[in-house]
């Protein structure tokens, strides 16, 4: 059912007030083969609305898409898990967990469905989602049929893929393969401070599920709950830099963190926005928050434009305080 001049407040956690043209609700496969059996000018696949900022009302169709199920293939060692897109991220984990399989634990509380983890390549605490990804099931919106990619075809990089980059608005996903353990799980506990978390409780062999809990402690400390503090999550990418202009910054900013990843040095965005003076800052409705810089939350009722613009701020003042350019980790709708 079309649903016309839907306002979109409600789904999206930066709570801007948008409306959208038409609204489809997508519950089953086939149903997008019936939707684009005529052309569609102009579409938005939505998940859990937690990572896009709409910049203005949006004159077309917003596709929701609300399909769900979990289906099980197991073997000795592993399963594979396949999950509708439409799925819940954190409960789908938390699925898992319930079963002991092995995996995912770290990324436990992202916001968001299953089916927009491959678009972004989700990550966090040194996993990302590629790392457990086996195929990305969905339809081709020109060839008009369902496709799978391999996690080879994919493209994925840092919270990217080929579904963010050739095939937007080409690609639309319905189902994601994982493949996890059911023993003899490698934990991944070396990054931020899952260890500081797990020695607080006195736990020296943490099974997953007890990682999976310090992970939601450790976010819900750093992170405002979008339904209290509208926001999308980190609002900016943690950049990569070459190392000779990591040495260049370091002689500048001794102290600066950094971590070494394939391609050079990734520094954290939220340390070059809290130096550039903008952690906690208010500008009117909009603001970053106290505790997490990477987070720019709605304090009132401001317009798409207005968090665009309070952005590209913090963006250019980083750009001359660092001579790093940020990158928004969030999706921009226009």
């Amino acid at each position: 059912m079309v649903e016309l001049n839907k306002n979109l407040q409600a789904y999206n956690t930066m709570n801007v007030k948008v409306v959208a043209k038409q609204w489809v609700e997508i519950n089953q496969e086939t149903e997008l083969e019936e939707l684009f059996s005529k052309p569609l000018e102009k579409f938005y696949v939505l998940g859990g609305g937690s990572n896009v900022l709409f910049r203005s009302d949006f004159d077309g169709v917003i596709l929701k898409i609300n399909n769900k199920g979990i289906e099980e293939i197991h073997n000795d060692e592993n399963v594979e898990i396949i999950a509708q897109a439409g799925e819940n991220w954190h409960r789908f984990v938390q699925f898992t967990l319930s079963k002991n399989y092995g995996g995912l634990e770290n990324l436990s509380l992202i916001p968001g469905t299953v089916g927009a983890a491959p678009i972004q390549n989700i990550g966090a605490y040194g996993v990302e989602v590629k790392d457990l990804i086996t195929n990305v099931y969905g339809f081709d919106v020109e060839e008009k049929k369902m496709k799978v990619f391999a996690n080879s075809e994919c493209q994925f990089g840092y919270r990217d893929s080929i579904f963010k980059k050739e095939l937007k608005e080409k690609f639309i996903i319905t189902r994601v393969g994982f493949k996890l353990s059911k023993k003899n799980h490698q934990l991944r506990l070396g990054y931020g401070s899952i260890l500081e978390t797990l020695k607080q409780k006195n736990i020296q062999n943490p099974s997953i599920q007890e990682v999976s809990q310090a992970v939601i402690e450790i976010r819900e400390s750093k992170l405002p709950n979008p339904e209290k503090e509208p926001n999308t999550g980190s609002f900016f990418k943690n950049p990569v830099i070459s190392e000779e202009n990591f040495l260049s910054l370091q002689k500048k900013c001794t102290g600066i963190p950094f971590y070494e990843v394939d391609g050079g040095i990734k520094v954290p965005a939220g340390w070059l926005i809290e130096h550039a003076g903008w952690k906690g800052r208010k500008q009117n409705e909009i603001g970053v928050h106290p505790r997490q810089a990477l987070v720019i939350v709605n304090y009132g009722n401001p317009s798409g434009k207005a968090v665009f613009d309070f952005s590209e701020q913090i963006i250019k003042d980083v750009a001359e305080k660092f001579g790093i350019t940020l990158e928004r980790e969030v999706n921009l709708i226009n």
